[in-house]
């Protein structure tokens, strides 16, 4: 062997990269060899889809795609690969190793044409473009196309895993639980819940992950990092399930239907959250008051009342509160922001559970009924207020007096007889009152405003 060739094929940590296509050798003679590819002409094909390749052993290679054949095997996860380029790509989200960086902010990517659709954030660079109307785009067009929801693909391969998101067919199931997946890593990675193993540990809090999706998520709880936006509204998201949900508020899409009642939600848990309505089922239970709830967001927030925790607050008046979803309504009193409008009278609202309940004015809907009266109520809390009727239960107590409640408002408004709080105000005078019906009372005094009148000697 040439003593020059021997030198260069001594085994060494540095990368050897093809300035062309982006491929990594870790050896430079490899690297001298695969760029002989791209001057060569293409004089093999392939007998099946007539592709071209400059090397016999490429030829080889790709012939195994339609083989389904996969002699290259992950000694990690025992996921096969048809190329062991493939092999070495899919190792480093093992080892987290990313050799490509970007010199503007240092952020690093395992392969290199991740790297190149990364730099087009930095430089808004658009290359590809819409034939019909010219719009650029920083990815490539996306040939394959769903008939259900038109979202492209760039593999076809990718286009049929997505459809079982339509035809709900998970043709891959764990012997240990019988839980169906419609792919098979998905599976794979699920087996490393039965087994406990955790291959993805957080250099921060040492916590571990059995799925790589899952750890990637919790890295960015502690970078806060967003790299997903909205197109429409511009929101950024930590995690692309995410702003796929997101995006959904846009649409009015709900591809999860009730077969019940077939009504239709965005999410999958929200339906499996509705399907407990028509049951009756509430899985989990509190140890202190052993109340029970339907989902786990809602025995979350229901913990939070017994702790009084608040971990999330408003960055405007610091005001805090026990669920993320109560403090985006906050904020909204800030911002004034009414997103959610009436059809009849064009009224505007800050959550949509209010215009559903304004609607409710205009239809006289009174979907809640007491199963003791029958009376009817807009409103599931006026019921379960009115229910009280019935029970004389009073759950609200005075921390003061001991003096107990059927209405949270009524402890409200009888503290401020232990505080002498009195947030009412008259504007003419400026008396102050504990509730407002005193104060409406008290103002008919300046207007001489006298609306009841006595049928006796009218």
């Amino acid at each position: 062997m040439d003593k020059n060739v021997e030198n260069v094929i001594q085994p060494n940590k540095k990368y050897f990269t093809c300035d062309i296509c982006g491929e990594i050798f870790y050896q430079k003679l490899l690297l001298e060899i695969h760029f002989q590819t791209h001057k060569k002409g293409k004089s093999y094909s392939c007998y099946v889809c007539n592709k071209g390749f400059s090397q016999k052993n490429n030829l080889n290679q790709h012939l195994l795609t339609h083989t389904n054949e996969k002699p290259f095997s992950c000694d990690v996860c025992h996921r096969g690969f048809s190329q062991k380029i493939s092999l070495n790509r899919h190792l480093r989200t093992h080892t987290n190793e990313k050799p490509f960086s970007c010199d503007v902010c240092q952020k690093g990517f395992t392969q290199k044409g991740n790297l190149n659709q990364h730099l087009r954030t930095h430089t808004n660079e658009k290359p590809f473009s819409c034939n019909v109307c010219q719009r650029g785009f920083s990815q490539k067009k996306k040939p394959f196309s769903c008939d259900e929801c038109h979202k492209g693909f760039s593999i076809k391969g990718h286009l049929y895993r997505h459809l079982r998101t339509h035809t709900n067919e998970k043709p891959f199931t764990c012997d240990v639980c019988l839980k169906g997946f419609t792919q098979k890593s998905h599976l794979n990675q699920h087996h490393r819940t039965h087994a406990n193993e955790k291959l993805f540990s957080c250099d921060v809090c040492h916590k571990g992950f059995s799925l790589k999706s899952n750890f990637n998520r919790h890295v960015r709880t502690h970078s806060n990092e967003k790299p997903f936006s909205c197109d429409v509204c511009h929101r950024r998201f930590s995690d692309k399930s995410d702003l796929n949900r997101h995006l959904r508020t846009h649409t009015n899409e709900k591809p999860f239907s009730c077969d019940v009642c077939h009504r239709g939600f965005p999410r999958k848990s929200n339906l499996n959250q509705h399907l407990r309505t028509h049951t009756n089922e509430k899985p989990f239970s509190c140890d202190v008051c052993h109340k029970d709830f339907p989902d786990k967001s809602s025995f979350n927030q229901h913990l939070r009342t017994h702790t009084n925790e608040k971990p999330f607050s408003c960055d405007v008046c610091h005001k805090a509160f026990p669920d993320k979803s109560s403090l985006h309504r906050h904020l909204r009193t800030h911002t004034n922001e009414k997103p959610f409008s009436c059809d009849v009278c064009h009224k505007g609202f800050s959550e949509k559970s209010s215009l559903h309940r304004h609607l409710r004015t205009h239809t006289n809907e009174k979907p809640f009924s007491c199963d003791v009266c029958q009376k009817g109520f807009a409103r599931k809390d006026k019921l379960n207020q009115h229910l009280r009727t019935h029970t004389n239960e009073k759950p609200f107590f005075c921390d003061v007096c001991h003096r107990s409640f059927s209405q949270k408002i009524n402890l409200i408004r009888h503290l401020r007889t232990h505080t002498n709080e009195k947030p009412f105000s008259c504007d003419v005078c400026q008396r102050g009152f504990a509730q407002k019906g005193n104060l409406n009372q008290h103002l008919r005094t300046h207007t001489n405003e006298k609306p009841f009148s006595f049928d006796v000697c009218l």
